[in-house]
C-alpha cells in the first residue's frame, strides 16, 4: 500500500505540542514531498519556540515511519520570526520586475523543457499538461511540472497538492509534490481566492523565479502549463529558457484552430520548434450504447498538422472521468482505462521521439 500526503498528515496530527494544539492545526507543516517510500517534510515553528521543537521533531519522524509503506523519513526544522522581528534572511516575494540575464537558461539538472500552449482558454491545456505529466512519470520519466498560468493557475487543484512551498533561506523555493510529479504553481504563494492583478513585468519576473529560483531538482523533463494566447508569458518563457519545444492543443473545430494557428506562428517567430499538435476533446464515446458522437467535430487537428508538415502526436478524448478526476485532485492518468490509455500513449511518443 503506497503512502498519501493525507496518511502523512493525519499521522502528523497526532502530535502535540507543549503549548497546545498540534502539527497540523497550527499550519506547521510544509514541503510534504512523497517519493515511493521515502517521506520528507517541513517543520516551520516560530523563532522562540525552535530550541524547544527537536523532541517534536523526531516524534513526528516516529509517527510517519510507522505508516504501511514508508521505509524512510526525513523532517527538517526550520523557524519563522514574528511579522515584527528582523528576518534572518531575505523575505521571499513572488512577482517582481524581471532581473537581467545573459542569455536563455534553463535550471540546473533540468534535461528538458516543453510548453503546453494553446492559442485560446477552454481547449483543455491544463487537463492535458497534469495528466502528460503523470502519464511520463508513471513510465519512468522524472518529471516537472510548471503552471505558468498567473492569472488563472489550476495544477494545485488538479494534482492534488496545497500549502505553501516552504523556502529555507528566503530566495530557493522549495516545490511540493504530487503523484510522483514536482510541481510549482503561482497558485501555492497566493491566497486562492484573491485575483493576480498583475502588468506585463510582474508576471515576466514572477516566470523568472519560478523557474530559477525552484529546487527542481534532477528532471528528465519540465512540462510547462502556459497560460492561453501569445502575451508576455509565453514571450518571457521563449526568449530567456532554453527550450526544447512546445506542444500546441487544439480541440478539432475551426473557430478553435484559427487561434492555434497564431500560437503556432508565435513560436515560428521566437524561433521555438513545435513539437507536434494535440487534438483535445477529439470524440465522445456514449457510456450507455457506446456510439461515439464528433462533439466538436474530428481530425480538424490531424489535418492542420499535415497542412503544416508537423507531427500529430494524438487524440484525447471528451469524457466525464477526466473532469471529475481533475476536480477531485487525482487526474485520469492515475488509473488504467481506455481514457487513462490515450495519454499514455501521448507519453509513449514523446519518448519514443526522445523528447521526453
Amino acid at each position: 500500500m503506497s503512502v498519501t500526503r493525507e496518511n502523512v498528515l493525519n499521522a502528523l496530527s497526532t502530535i502535540g505540542l507543549p503549548s497546545g494544539g498540534d502539527l497540523v492545526s497550527l499550519d506547521m507543516i510544509r514541503a510534504v514531498s512523497i517519493q515511493n517510500d521515502s517521506v520528507s517534510f517541513v517543520i516551520e515553528a516560530p523563532a522562540d519556540d525552535a530550541p524547544r521543537m527537536e523532541p517534536v521533531r523526531a516524534a513526528a519522524v516516529r509517527m510517519v515511519e510507522a505508516l504501511d509503506g514508508v521505509s524512510q523519513v526525513s523532517a527538517v526544522l526550520t523557524a519563522h520570526r514574528p511579522a515584527d522581528a528582523k528576518p534572518a534572511a531575505p523575505s521571499l516575494k513572488v512577482g517582481r520586475h524581471p532581473t537581467p540575464q545573459a542569455g536563455p537558461t534553463k535550471p540546473a539538472g533540468v534535461d528538458r523543457i516543453v510548453a503546453i500552449a494553446s492559442g485560446k482558454g477552454g481547449v483543455g491545456k491544463s487537463t492535458l499538461s497534469s495528466n502528460l505529466a503523470i502519464a511520463l512519470a508513471r513510465q519512468g520519466r522524472r518529471v516537472g511540472l510548471l503552471d505558468a498560468d498567473i492569472h488563472g493557475p489550476s495544477q494545485p487543484r488538479m494534482m492534488g497538492v496545497s500549502g505553501k512551498p516552504a523556502s529555507p533561506d528566503g530566495k530557493t523555493i522549495l516545490p511540493l509534490h504530487g503523484h510522483g510529479v514536482t510541481v510549482m504553481s503561482i497558485g501555492l504563494m497566493m491566497d486562492p481566492d484573491k485575483a493576480v492583478v498583475w502588468r506585463g513585468p510582474m508576471l515576466m519576473g514572477a516566470l523568472q523565479q519560478m523557474l530559477g529560483q525552484v529546487a527542481w531538482g534532477d528532471l528528465d523533463i519540465l512540462l510547462v502549463d502556459l497560460p492561453p494566447g501569445t502575451g508576455d508569458v509565453q514571450l518571457t518563457l521563449c526568449q530567456k529558457t532554453q527550450m526544447t519545444g512546445a506542444i500546441v492543443v487544439s480541440t478539432p473545430q475551426d473557430v478553435a484552430l484559427l487561434d492555434a494557428r497564431k500560437a503556432l506562428d508565435m513560436f515560428d517567430t521566437l524561433n521555438t520548434p513545435v513539437l507536434g499538435l494535440v487534438e483535445n476533446m477529439s470524440m465522445y464515446v456514449c457510456p450507455d450504447c457506446g456510439r461515439e458522437a464528433h462533439i466538436f467535430g474530428h481530425g480538424g487537428v490531424r489535418d492542420e498538422a499535415k497542412r503544416l508538415n508537423l507531427p500529430f502526436l494524438g487524440e484525447i478524448p471528451l469524457d466525464l472521468d477526466i473532469r471529475l478526476a481533475g476536480d477531485a485532485g487525482t487526474p485520469v492518468a492515475l488509473t488504467d482505462g481506455p481514457v487513462a490509455d490515450a495519454y499514455k500513449a501521448l507519453a509513449k511518443r514523446l519518448i519514443d521521439d526522445g523528447l521526453a
